[in-house]
């Protein structure tokens, strides 16, 4: 019997109607029954503040680094803005990056998903996240990589994906993060 992964998922959009979101939910769906994909919400957390990094750290950053520490793996999805990644997601990373020395996404698997409603897939924000989570030291999954496109059209209302090649391609995607978090928790 396959062990199941706990893995937060981090969506880097704040409107509830996003594509961004709509993919994440999509893609809760088509994963494989080792991997159980929890939407971890970023909304409330406060901007890090280096000044609140007292013996009582924002209740929010304290179940937020609970949370990450708990998960097996992060999955992270991301939209673009402005060729890069949003501040709340980044705002995320540098939430769980400390206290220096402590943060809790050291050593975790991980994988990215940049989401566009444009042509592009989201290439900038997907490298500028991947940058971010090296120096963290999140290992994240190299390939598949997933810049997906035409986000407007492949969601239904269901949160199911509509056109078959995406959905393909959602499933081996996440068959590989599955193998890849194997792969780096057994090593």
């Amino acid at each position: 019997m396959a062990v199941v992964r706990d893995v937060a998922v981090l969506v880097g959009s704040l409107r509830t109607e996003s594509f961004t979101r709509k993919i994440a939910l999509a893609m809760k769906g088509l994963a494989p029954a080792e991997l159980d994909l929890d939407i971890v919400e970023i909304r409330d957390l406060p901007m890090y503040d280096q000044d609140l990094e007292t013996e009582t750290p924002p209740r929010d950053w304290v179940d937020f680094r609970k949370r990450i520490k708990r998960a097996d793996a992060l999955l992270f999805a991301t939209p673009e803005y402005n060729r890069s990644i949003p501040g709340c997601l980044k705002n995320a990373v540098d939430v769980g990056s400390r206290p220096s020395g402590r943060g809790v996404f050291s050593g975790k698997p991980g994988a990215i998903v940049s989401v566009t409603p444009h042509g592009l897939g989201g290439f900038g924000a997907n490298h500028h996240l991947r940058q971010a989570l090296v120096y963290v030291n999140v290992l994240a999954m190299a390939q598949p990589e997933a810049y997906v496109t035409q986000a407007g059209d492949l969601v239904d209302e269901y949160f199911r994906i509509t056109k078959e090649e995406s959905r393909q391609f959602f499933t081996t995607f996440l068959n590989a993060f599955a193998a890849w978090i194997e792969k780096v928790r057994t090593n």
